[in-house]
């Protein structure tokens, strides 16, 4: 997959073998690779120094067929799930189990750690939409993939499981809690399913595609709400509170958020925050007093418009980050494995990479009911 400009991607037979550049590397022949709802903000022209000839694609698994010479706990044939976050596992941060926040994975930012696929602001490193990928830090991160996993729901453990996982536990969730989580994407989806395994009392999950909406409500036993036929959601969810609001709120949107045009205008339009807050401001306007917001949506590295104000005298907690993926993996292979969680019921589309500019247009068009899409490169 070869980035040539917003809205334009091709498939690119002449793309480089990537090659072992570290003794602690590993190239990995992919076998499934995934289109991320943050891809989009990619494809879309939203963040900053993504650059002509990159390779998106921070989902996806395969098979080891070279590694460096440091690299002990893989070996040539070894099938791995490799997560978005590139960690390092020796800073103070990796120390903490903040994969996602890997101090020495990123040379371009201090923020964010290293990420595959995801532009210049996230280290420049080649993604997995692809047939061959370099994964750095190879005795880190990668996770061999159990005999009896199925590789879609091991494509799926790479970052949408953990990061609709990681929303729900960064919300606190106690026993009968009310939890509302904005946004119907695969992550919204997997944050309403895994706020159940929390102890969460209601479920209620807002978007504006009545498909989502349908598909989550089967998936993830939730209530669903179009928010274009509730009126204000923020006064639609006190109304289902007793006028308290929402124990816990979630964005699972992020830059993108549709719903309030002066937001899309200045966000998505004119660029001049950091994309879209409308899903925030519901967030933190919908939630109780001393409750707390859940942020895995994902905004860019310049300001945003917050009510900031309300968040200070509403006693507001506010949990967000970048899923540690490496760090959930064993709990939620288990949850796997006995049937508590079933990722690839989410796919709803596998596309041969060779098709990839076609899949991003369905994926972003919103177009024949897709959920979740993934690539298949000819080589799987």
């Amino acid at each position: 997959m070869n980035y040539r400009g917003p809205f334009r991607v091709r498939a690119d037979k002449n793309m480089p073998m990537p090659e072992i550049e570290h003794p602690e590397d590993a190239i990995v022949r992919v076998l499934r690779s995934c289109i991320c709802g943050s891809d989009l903000h990619l494809y879309h022209g939203l963040v900053p120094d993504t650059r002509v000839g990159s390779t998106f694609g921070h989902e996806f698994i395969g098979e080891v067929v070279e590694v460096g010479s440091s690299v002990q706990k893989l070996k040539v044939g070894d099938r791995v799930m490799v997560p978005f976050n590139i960690a390092c596992g020796k800073c103070a941060f990796c120390r903490q189990e903040l994969y996602g926040n890997c101090h020495e994975s990123n040379p371009e930012a201090t923020a964010a750690g290293g990420i595959f696929g995801y532009s210049h602001t996230a280290g420049g490193y080649h993604g997995g939409q692809a047939e061959y990928v370099r994964v750095p830090y190879a005795d880190v991160s990668p996770t061999v993939i159990p005999d009896w996993m199925d590789p879609d729901d091991a494509v799926l453990l790479t970052d949408v499981v953990p990061t609709g996982y990681q929303a729900a536990e960064m919300g606190g969730i106690q026993t009968g809690d009310t939890v509302v989580v904005f946004g119907a994407g695969p992550i919204g989806i997997m944050a309403a399913k895994c706020a159940w395994l929390f102890g969460a009392g209601r479920v209620i999950l807002i978007d504006q595609l009545d498909y989502r909406l349908e598909f989550a409500e089967k998936f993830a036993q939730c209530e669903v709400y179009n928010f274009n036929f509730i009126g204000d959601p923020v006064v639609f969810i006190k109304t289902q509170t007793d006028s308290l609001g929402a124990d816990v709120c979630i964005d699972a949107v992020g830059c993108e958020a549709a719903g309030s045009l002066a937001n899309t205008l200045l966000g998505r339009k004119l660029l001049l925050q950091g994309g879209s807050t409308t899903a925030l401001h519901w967030a933190i306007n919908s939630v109780k007093k001393g409750g707390i917001v859940s942020i895995v949506g994902v905004y860019g590295p310049t300001d945003a418009l917050v009510p900031i104000g309300n968040v200070l005298n509403k006693g507001i907690t506010i949990r967000a980050n970048q899923a540690s993926v490496k760090r959930t993996l064993p709990r939620l292979i288990e949850h796997v494995k006995n049937g508590v969680l079933n990722p690839k019921e989410m796919i709803t589309h596998r596309v041969p990479l060779e098709e990839v500019a076609e899949a991003y247009h369905i994926f972003s068009a919103k177009r024949d009911n897709c959920i979740k899409p993934v690539l298949i490169p000819p080589s799987a």
